[in-house]
């Protein structure tokens, strides 16, 4: 027998009339007990046993965390523009007199705001006497530089500049003019200083780039701990932490950066050289302030991405973060840690690796200069 050939029409419609309201009815009551499993399933995950919960209570009130979203401030409030206009000009190799060093050349982005050189290369190959901290979480940091000379981002980004060993700009007017010499920078500092009457001013140039960088913050899995994720850190992590904690490490290690926010002698029972094998010894803080008191006291680093940011110290003496760990405990605390304790200690300090912001890793398209632009100089 030939079944009759119905048009496609009248199927559409019977499908439509009978079989379709019942997917609708049952499409409901489907998603409630898919979104009840999840449900359930998440408050079992983050279920804390008694001691997960201590441990994320002791480590909230020692760290204070987590870490905020953007290090904004009133000085210097963000807005989209300016944060753009600070990231070209951080990526900009023109801020350097020879067009070649940029904000990115020591403290590149790619691997996690620093060049991994124990001290960064400058203008005619020049090298610094000292290593280059990280950009990313810098503007949490209550000072800037090892030994603290700059009260924030936006007075640091003014200084590498002109430093005649790192971007060896002549002058503050110099920069002005070879960036005013491209209308496009012309026009994006008119949007990022709107209310200003003079907007490209070298003042504003490090402005723009404190704003972008106060939008680097990089939470890691250690911030869901804090927030109360027991199953964010592994359970050597944690013993690593609790151990962190215990041998004495947060002393000067404290706050939502785990350091950055107070200055420490370096070599409290020893000096620090002769476990650092240092070839130049680094008087600190003193060469800022000359005080005989602040010898040796350098800005306590902070540990969020220290599993990145090597080679380690003021000087970068140090490639490894075990040994690290290590000179700090005997320079610091005159004890010597066993080596499972120096891996647990390790195990928890690699969780503080974050997240990248994943615009900051897009490289702008930088305007090109103009015939009246300043050429660069070797």
């Amino acid at each position: 027998m030939t079944l009759p050939a119905y048009p496609a029409r009248w199927i559409q419609g019977l499908l439509t009339a009978t079989i379709l309201p019942w997917v609708i009815t049952l499409a409901p009551a489907c998603q409630t007990k898919t979104q009840k499993q999840q449900e359930d399933k998440d408050k079992q995950a983050v279920r804390l046993s008694p001691e997960d919960s201590a441990l994320i209570a002791r480590a909230r009130a020692i760290f204070r965390g987590p870490l905020p979203k953007v290090a904004d401030t009133p000085g210097n409030p963000l807005n989209p523009a300016k944060i753009q206009l600070g990231k070209m000009l951080y990526f900009d190799p023109r801020l350097s007199k020879s067009g070649f060093i940029s904000c990115n050349s020591c403290h590149n982005l790619a691997s996690f705001g620093v060049d991994n050189l124990p001290t960064s290369i400058g203008h005619r190959w020049q090298t610094g006497p000292r290593n280059a901290p990280t950009t990313l979480n810098a503007a949490l940091h209550t000072s800037q530089f090892w030994d603290g000379r700059a009260k924030d981002v936006e007075e640091q980004a003014e200084k590498p500049i002109l430093n005649p060993i790192e971007m060896a700009i002549p002058n503050e007017e110099f920069l002005v003019e070879r960036l005013r010499s491209i209308p496009e920078y012309r026009e994006l500092f008119k949007k990022a200083f709107p209310n200003e009457d003079t907007p490209l001013t070298y003042k504003n140039i490090a402005r723009a780039i404190a704003a972008f960088e106060r939008t680097l913050i990089t939470p890691s899995r250690f911030d869901r701990f804090l927030e109360g994720d027991p199953n964010a850190l592994t359970p050597e992590e944690k013993r690593g932490l609790k151990l962190f904690m215990d041998v004495g490490c947060i002393t000067c290690h404290t706050g939502p950066l785990l350091g950055g926010n107070m200055f420490q002698k370096f070599g409290l029972f020893r000096n620090y050289w002769e476990l650092t094998g240092s070839t130049r010894i680094d008087s600190g803080r003193y060469s800022v302030t000359r005080n005989e008191a602040e010898l040796f006291v350098f800005k306590v680093p902070s540990l969020r991405n220290v599993a990145q940011t090597y080679p380690y110290f003021h000087d970068g003496s140090v490639w490894s973060l075990e040994r690290a760990v290590e000179i700090m405990a005997e320079a610091q605390l005159n004890k010597k840690l066993s080596p499972d304790t120096v891996r647990a200690i390790v195990a928890f300090l690699k969780s503080l690796t974050g997240e990248i912001p994943e615009d900051a890793l897009r490289l702008p398209v930088l305007p090109p200069s103009t015939e009246t632009t300043s050429r660069p100089e070797i």
